[in-house]
């Protein structure tokens, strides 16, 4: 079927088409005598004649002010939305004062206010309607999203005028390794560290990454940057850094690195003590949560470490329940974490208080389970948080715990294995075994089980501390019947100990020998050695303040019965030391000294 269209039609589709040619010159006219980016400022911040990122940002907030004063919905958003423009309008102001606005930190902040604004001005004209063309559910959760994006970028803008970061020059990363002329070394530092610590608190939650991995490499460089960006406040940024919800895993993992590396170095760990209470609050939440990953709660035990060190803060993290949060990470976590978890728990169990609370989580097989099967350090730290639990006299049920569960046997492994190959992993495991032998129905297993010869090889170690221990031992162990053969070799080596430039060696070997020159096996061995009495009567001198006399003094009053070891101890001036030990009633001192004065008044009769 065939169509045929009118004369009268095809006149007026003309008719319109020349109308629409004549409509598109004119609007090219009046858009040349009037440009259209005087009404449209998302145009003009766009346009060459004004390059200036403040002035595009003071026009767009010029016009979205006005919009949001014009709108018909959602009026009481709106009007704090127009507060928070009133805030930013302030800020602007201030920022103009300055001598440069081109700072990164200013110019990352006006990037981010204008295409926030490019979004919110579009939001405001669309709310002069009653009914918003995207509807009121949308529109009112873009509202809300505007709001908070603009409230957090005035929050910026206040931090950023009232630090004074940019009123530092901007120094690029490099500058930490070779200062520009004119400027110190130290000055590069502190600057940016000044600029990160900023970061720190403004932006996105990836810039704030970003800055966290700056501020990372620039600790790593060298120790004093963490006492410069420490003066910066690097610390308060971290916490609060932890504190806002909005910052996910990676930020507190990396934040909680940051916290590690101030506490791996002796010199600044004092910068974590003012803030001990709320850092310790994080620190805990990290170890016992998922959220940073494995590696945040690695690096959180490792800043537990040190901070744990004092008494009031293990007694926090331990009342927190940071105690089943370390025993957790010791049954499942990686290899490193377990190291680092069995050090604080250590420290924790140096706490008497918090000794029973082990027993109360089952805390002793865990560790006896690491000490069997942990790595070298793993196992050196559960061995320490082990002899801690077993201090002391009225530790007894932990004592029989760790036996029951097999600590004894995993010790002794642990000693024939060579510990972890240094003199200095010795001293936890000997200071183990004599803790445990000091219940003496566990000292009497040990001895059967062959642990002499380790303690003996022990008071040769190269470290004053493992020797200490070893001597300890002895102590504990000579009290055994069955022992008394094989600690004959220790005397020697004992009494060249009391050589020792260390107070706490001296006094432990003088406490072993008095324990086993108290039978005549090891007297007669005692007399042997040359020095043996010179070395004892030394230790009498009051000078010797931090040695306790009673143990020398016992010393001395079982060799008493023989006449030439009075004759040694006179000789070497002991009845000096023993008139001023008589006078300060010393345990022993006035009984000596009445032996070593008959022994003079019988030398004045002649022999017949």
């Amino acid at each position: 079927m065939n169509f045929q269209v009118s004369p009268s039609i095809t006149w007026k589709r003309d008719a319109v088409f020349v109308r629409g040619r004549l409509f598109s010159l004119l609007l090219c006219f009046f858009s040349f005598l009037f440009p259209f980016s005087r009404f449209c400022p998302l145009r003009a911040m766009k346009s060459p004649e004004n390059p200036d990122p403040l002035d595009n940002c003071r026009r767009l907030l010029a016009s979205t002010a006005s919009a949001a004063s014009a709108v018909e919905s959602f009026r009481g958003r709106w009007s704090a939305v127009a507060a928070t423009l009133g805030r930013l309008r302030d800020a602007l102001n201030d920022l103009s004062d300055l001598p440069s606005h081109s700072h990164p930190l200013a110019a990352d902040l006006l990037r981010s206010l204008s295409q926030t604004l490019s979004l919110t001005l579009p939001l405001a004209l669309h709310c002069r309607s009653p009914d918003p063309p995207a509807g009121k559910l949308r529109t009112q959760s873009d509202i809300a999203a505007v709001a908070a994006t603009l409230a957090q970028l005035a929050a910026d803008a206040d931090l950023l005028l009232r630090t004074g970061a940019l009123l530092d020059p901007p120094t690029p990363p490099q500058a930490t390794a070779a200062a520009a002329p004119g400027t110190s070394r130290r000055e590069s530092v502190r600057s940016q560290a000044r600029s990160l610590v900023t970061r720190l608190q403004i932006g996105s939650p990836a810039s704030r990454i970003t800055a966290l991995d700056s501020l990372i490499a620039l600790l790593r460089e060298d120790d004093k940057n963490i006492l410069i960006a420490a003066a910066q406040g690097v610390l308060p940024a971290l916490l609060r850094l932890l504190d806002s919800s909005s910052s996910g895993g990676e930020a507190r993992a990396k934040a909680v690195a940051v916290i590690a590396r101030i506490a791996a170095v002796e010199s600044c760990r004092h910068v974590l003590v003012a803030d001990g209470a709320p850092l310790l609050h994080h620190l805990v939440r990290t170890i016992e949560s998922d959220c940073g990953g494995p590696a945040a709660r690695e690096q959180a035990c490792a800043a537990l470490q040190t901070l744990t060190l004092a008494k009031d803060n293990a007694m926090a993290v331990g009342s927190r329940g940071g105690i089943v949060a370390l025993l957790e990470i010791c049954c499942d976590g990686t290899p490193s974490a377990q190291a680092a978890a069995a050090c604080v728990l250590k420290n924790l169990a140096g706490v008497q208080e918090l000794r029973e609370n082990f027993l109360e989580e089952n805390g002793v097989p865990v560790l006896v389970r690491l000490l069997a099967s942990g790595t070298p350090l793993a196992q050196e730290n559960a061995i320490g948080c082990l002899c801690n639990l077993a201090a002391g006299d009225e530790g007894e049920s932990l004592k029989l715990a760790i036996f029951k569960d097999g600590g004894l046997d995993c010790l002794k492994n642990y000693l024939e294995s060579g510990g972890s190959g240094n003199d200095r992993s010795l001293e936890p495991a000997i200071g183990l075994l004599r803790n445990l032998s000091s219940f003496r129905y566990i000292a009497e297993l040990a001895a059967c089980a062959g642990f002499l010869l380790q303690v003996i090889a022990a008071l040769d170690s190269t470290t004053s501390g493992t020797r200490s221990e070893a001597a300890r031992a002895i102590s504990e162990l000579a009290v055994v019947g069955r022992t008394r053969k094989e600690l004959g070799d220790a005397v020697p080596r004992l009494i060249r100990m009391l050589e020792a430039k260390v107070a706490e060696e001296k006094e432990a070997a003088v406490k072993a020998l008095a324990s086993l020159v108290s039978f005549p096996r090891f007297r007669r061995i005692f007399r042997k050695e040359e020095r043996g009495v010179f070395n004892v009567v030394q230790l009498l001198d009051p000078l010797v303040w931090n040695v306790e006399k009673k143990y020398p003094v016992s010393v001395l009053l079982s060799l008493s019965q023989s006449r030439r070891c009075r004759k040694q101890m006179v000789a070497v001036g002991a009845c000096g030391f023993l008139q001023s030990l008589a006078a300060m009633e010393v345990e022993g001192a006035k009984r000596l000294l009445e032996s070593l004065g008959r022994g003079k008044l019988w030398r004045v009769f002649p022999r017949t």
